[in-house]
């Protein structure tokens, strides 16, 4: 007979199941709540605020908002591309730039931001055709958001920042 440790349990499941398992550790044994499960792209809507130029840089921030009906969190740097109308790729997936923060967990309705930077205009390179899309992965998403919006990667500069609330 095979024995299995309480431990071995969930592990096991989450194989046979191909489940993403949060543990909650040792504060939810103590009767406190569980920490909230990573956001999946269904849970999140999607906007690029107004681009904030200066000093031949453009910034231009991207937000997430939980739209789910429970606490989710987000860890990390989003995945974005530039696509064109036809949805093709235009240029290199973004940099990541800045250091990672912690964790930021959001209530239903509560809101982060990731930051996208390019330079404003063919300043020591040209500049790529203009985008029509973002494609945007949520940190640990394998899928995609499509956001319209008109980008321009210029000067082989596109990164992205970390997360914050």
């Amino acid at each position: 007979m095979v024995g299995f440790t309480r431990t071995a349990v969930p592990a096991l499941l989450s194989v046979v199941v191909g489940a993403t398992v949060v543990c909650a550790g040792p504060a939810a044994a103590a009767g406190q709540p569980a920490r909230a499960s990573t956001c999946a792209a269904g849970d999140l809507d999607l906007s690029v605020g107004a681009p904030d130029a200066g000093a031949g840089q453009l910034y231009v921030p991207l937000g997430f908002t939980n739209i789910g009906d429970r606490s989710c969190t987000l860890l990390g740097y989003p995945g974005v591309s530039v696509l064109g109308a036809d949805r093709q790729r235009i240029g290199d997936p973004a940099d990541r730039e800045g250091a990672t923060p912690g964790p930021v967990t959001l209530a239903p309705g509560g809101r982060a931001t990731a930051v996208l930077h390019t330079t404003n205009g063919p300043i020591g390179g040209p500049c790529l055709p203009k985008g029509t899309f973002l494609k945007v992965y949520p940190p640990a998403s394998k899928d995609a958001v499509l956001v319209k919006a008109a980008f321009q990667i210029c000067s082989d500069r596109f990164t992205v920042g970390p997360l914050t609330a």
